[in-house]
């Protein structure tokens, strides 16, 4: 036979077929090619990881590594990157009006979720949200104390509880993911993020880890990334670390302390955390001593993922990569190479999920990036997300949903309520509060508004200032029902001169003032004062008749100036949405027992100040709080 230098027409039409076949067989493979171990729960867990990462394409395995946020995702982005995990920011939800039911949730989670089932490997996405003090997005769900009142219970096993409700109300809605629990240990009370911290001391918050446990579940073996059902969700410690450290309490800003501080003071929650088996890691925006913890591969990787051993993923803040560079994002590229190498698994992109995976895809090829540290990372993603049983069950359904907001949930809330107030000061046993008596005052701006009652972090991620959006007890309304029925009661935002006048007319007054709401950095506060008018309403109310002042705050304010005017000191911290936990000891049905979690000052001028620093003198320590016994035997 005769042969030729050249291949005649058909032969290139055939050659082309197979090369362009070749190439795609390099990223794509068939159902009947597909290796399909990884979704056999018989499996081991170590071959389930192994049987899919093997078969995944490089655009595969940088989109399991992005977090994108809910307004800026559709399901085809979801099949066509295989996109990892989608956040709905605080306030995110599936309706304008923040009024979704549980339903409309769950529909809309499971939209998302089918996109990712319908990619080449079906690799499901994990959903995420802030659950903070219960499920704080969602409407008429419980709304628990914030992190500084849990941290005057001193009662872990209530915390876990806590844990427990916050996790089967999220996981009513769809979601498997909480961004909770929040570790930090806020050592200055300037700190806008003060109140999602348990105390100024890492043994309170170590304890308090215990929330893991009701979040998750107890992991079978110590040190396990697992999540323990249906009804558990994926935990978050955050945010890693030393982020209630920084200077002058400026959010997001500089830590500046050795390495023993860090890691006597900071790092303890998260040894707790990992033996707890909390599934994911958050880093913070916060710098030690000058290094981006973003960027701290001694700590992110050789510490936290070597010497303590954690097993799950770690994930960046919001735009964190974006923030390692002022202004924000002006060295995207950088940022991005140098957060990946220090150890960050996963990324929050809420805005721009193209400009990550066409970065992370050159970083990789022209090998800054080692595959290896990919491979690390999305087997960390895989294997939590084969632990929580994802693979087996990615679509939600409604069968939780009669667990949103039920009466045990309340009475939980109820409960850390009671247990959460600190008695600073009772003059003359006035505390507690007869409830029958002819005439008594209710005034301040905090006493009938829901919103200012629960703080920061719920509805949106400021929180709201009204009764609207939240299902619960106002402490007006509390008191309107604990006080015997002959009682008058007269209610006054800002009472004005014509009714103090009349002050002899009262038996006593109660009045319920403190701060607005916030989140984060809008929380930073360097000079800490009762906002007005509540301010001036306490002044003139305590300095016409007997009172009791019920602050609301997410951490101490200044009341040295005007203590000796109040008979009645409580700090009720952000108590949520069950008030009605503040009447009940008020009056008596339950005996104060909370503890501070942190230092009282007298002037902003001695922060920071902790308890065991050389210069301490405190307006009230650490510890401190006043007892009275229930007259009513509970």
């Amino acid at each position: 036979m005769r042969s030729s230098r050249f291949m005649k027409p058909v032969q290139i039409a055939l050659f082309l077929v197979l090369l362009v076949a070749s190439w795609a067989g390099a990223t794509t493979q068939s159902p009947s090619t597909i290796d399909t171990r990884y979704k056999d729960p018989k499996q081991t867990m170590n071959t389930r990881i192994k049987s899919l990462i093997d078969q995944m394409t490089l655009k595969e395995k940088i989109g399991q590594m992005v977090q994108i946020d809910k307004p800026n995702i559709t399901p085809e982005i979801l099949k066509e990157y295989s996109i990892g995990s989608v956040i709905s920011a605080a306030g995110s939800t599936p309706r304008e009006d923040h009024k979704a039911t549980p339903e409309e949730w769950v529909d809309m989670v499971n939209e998302y979720q089918k996109g990712s089932l319908s990619s080449r490997l079906g690799i499901p996405m994990l959903y995420a949200i802030d659950s903070v003090h219960g499920h704080n997005s969602l409407y008429k769900a419980t709304i628990f104390p914030h992190n500084v009142g849990l941290g005057a219970t001193r009662d872990p096993e209530l915390v876990m509880r806590i844990g427990a409700a916050t996790a089967v109300e999220t996981r009513a809605t769809g979601i498997p993911y909480a961004f909770s629990p929040c570790i930090a240990v806020c050592r200055d009370p300037r700190w806008g993020r003060c109140y999602e911290s348990y105390s100024e001391d890492h043994k309170i918050v170590e304890q308090m880890t215990d929330i893991i446990y009701g979040l998750q579940g107890k992991p079978p073996v110590k040190g396990v990334p697992y999540v323990g059902g249906k009804d558990k969700v994926v935990a978050c410690a955050k945010h890693f670390v030393g982020d209630g450290g920084t200077n002058n309490g400026i959010d997001e800003n500089n830590t500046l302390t050795d390495y023993k501080g860090l890691m006597s003071i900071h790092m303890p929650g998260y040894y707790h955390s990992i033996i707890k088996g909390v599934s994911t890691i958050m880093v913070s925006y916060s710098s030690w001593n000058g290094v981006k913890m973003h960027s701290n591969r001694n700590l992110v990787t050789q510490f936290l993922k070597t010497t303590l051993k954690f097993r799950g993923f770690v994930i960046s803040d919001w735009q964190g990569v974006d923030r390692m560079t002022y202004p924000w994002g002006s060295n995207y590229e950088t940022s991005l190479l140098t957060a990946i190498n220090a150890g960050v698994d996963m990324v929050m992109v809420p805005p721009n999920h193209t400009e990550f995976l066409r970065l992370m895809t050159s970083h990789v090829e022209n090998k800054l990036i080692p595959i290896s540290r990919i491979d690390d990372a999305v087997k960390r993603i895989l294997r939590v997300k084969f632990s929580m049983g994802l693979f087996e069950n990615p679509l939600a359904d409604y069968s939780l949903v009669n667990q949103i907001g039920t009466q045990s949930h309340r009475e939980l809330a109820r409960e850390a309520v009671r247990k959460s107030l600190v008695l600073l000061k009772n003059e003359k046993n006035l505390l507690p509060l007869p409830k029958k008596t002819s005439k008594i005052l209710v005034a301040g701006t905090h006493a009938n508004n829901l919103g200012l009652q629960c703080g920061g972090w719920t509805v949106d991620w400021q929180g709201v200032d009204n009764n609207t959006l939240i299902s619960g007890t106002t402490i007006l309304n509390a008191i309107s029902t604990t006080v015997d029925p002959s009682t008058e009661i007269v209610y006054s935002q800002n009472p004005d001169s014509k009714t103090l006048s009349k002050a002899n007319e009262y038996s006593y007054a109660i009045v319920v003032v403190g701060e607005h709401t916030y989140a984060e950095q809008y929380g930073d506060n360097l000079n800490l004062t009762i906002p007005e008018p509540g301010l001036s309403t306490m002044k003139n109310v305590c300095n016409k008749m007997k009172c009791v002042v019920v602050l609301i705050s997410g951490r101490p304010l200044v009341v040295e100036p005007y203590l000796a005017k109040i008979d009645g000191l409580v700090a009720a911290w952000l108590p949520g949405s069950q008030g009605q936990g503040v009447a009940d000891v008020l009056f008596g049905d339950y005996g104060f027992t909370g503890k501070l979690p942190r230092t009282w000052f007298k002037s902003v001028d001695q922060l920071p100040m902790n308890f065991g620093d050389e210069h301490y003198d405190p307006l009230f320590p650490y510890g401190f709080g006043l007892t009275t016994k229930p007259l009513g035997g509970n």
